[in-house]
């Protein structure tokens, strides 16, 4: 018998999700701030699963039910947030129960001639997935809170010449405190964090020494991520957290560190050290090893005579 995939549901619009919460279009067609406090906004009213073009800014104040991320749940608990960007699957709330907090939506367009349309791309938050969130101290969401009220007050109250300066600003704001409150949440988890860097160096090293780099090329940080389930943005701001070092310059670490190992004790030709590294050009090899070591590996080889 045929079963077919339920179909992902497709939001493009501020006004098509107004249109499917059933309440009134919105005041910005760019831009809305959901207050779920409010009786008439009931978020399992979205489609179980869907993709929108739109950035969403969620915080919880009061949790309720469980929110969808792709195939699985967001890690919320009350006083959370979560970062979701453009083509991303989300959905709606799995049990609804009267969740408490406000989901800002916004199109890129609404970024359009601000420094913060290209800025936005280097939140990597916006990239993590379900066991990712940001949990908020008591301080914290109080200073989120005073944000989301402040932009509330933008859209609903005050729109003139400056509104739109002002809610770009308060944006810009909140993301700014979620770059610091990470930063804190990933000290404050740091034996977690530590557990972490071990694992992440114990799947290098076994990568090298078991001579997957032959078959399977150079390891990614996508592809190590995905072992440690963590998404690779996660992963790297963990790393750098943690060593100052991002995902992809442990990596690199670990192959210069492999590929001194091999010049200094074998008779390997530079291209078979390559190939051995999972290189498919020794110029790209000879290339990375000079920008991290100033020398080339025929010079590094003959700097140990």
């Amino acid at each position: 018998m045929r079963t077919d995939t339920p179909k992902i549901a497709k939001l493009e619009s501020i006004t098509e999700i107004h249109r499917v919460l059933g309440i009134p279009g919105p005041a910005h067609p760019l831009i809305t701030l959901l207050d779920t406090r409010e009786e008439r906004i009931n978020l399992s009213r979205l489609p179980v699963s869907y993709v929108t073009t739109l950035y969403k800014i969620s915080f919880v104040s009061k949790l309720g039910g469980q929110f969808r991320y792709g195939q699985g749940y967001y890690d919320f608990d009350e006083g959370s947030m979560v970062f979701t960007a453009p083509n991303q699957i989300v959905g709606s709330t799995a049990i609804y129960k009267g969740n408490e907090g406000y989901s800002l939506i916004f199109h890129q367009d609404f970024l359009q001639g601000y420094p913060l349309a290209a800025k936005i791309k280097q939140y990597g938050f916006f990239s993590y997935a379900s066991n990712e969130a940001l949990h908020l101290s008591e301080r914290e969401r109080t200073t989120v809170s005073s944000i989301f009220t402040i932009i509330e007050e933008e859209l609903n109250s005050r729109i003139d010449d400056f509104s739109h300066e002002v809610v770009i600003a308060q944006i810009e704001l909140l993301l700014s405190y979620a770059r610091r409150f990470y930063k804190r949440q990933f000290l404050t988890r740091q034996a977690a964090g530590n557990d972490l860097l071990q694992e992440f160096e114990k799947l290098l090293n076994t990568y090298f020494i078991a001579g997957e780099p032959v078959n399977h090329g150079l390891p990614t940080v996508q592809q190590l991520a995905g072992q440690l389930n963590y998404t690779p943005n996660y992963l790297s701001d963990m790393l750098r957290s943690l060593t100052g070092l991002n995902a992809q310059q442990h990596i690199h670490e670990r192959l210069i560190g492999r590929s001194k190992e091999l010049l200094s004790t074998t008779n390997l030709t530079i291209s078979e050290v390559a190939f051995l590294l999972g290189f498919e050009h020794p110029q790209s090899f000879s290339r990375l090893f000079k920008i991290k070591t100033k020398l080339s590996p025929v010079q590094f080889r003959s700097s140990l005579n």
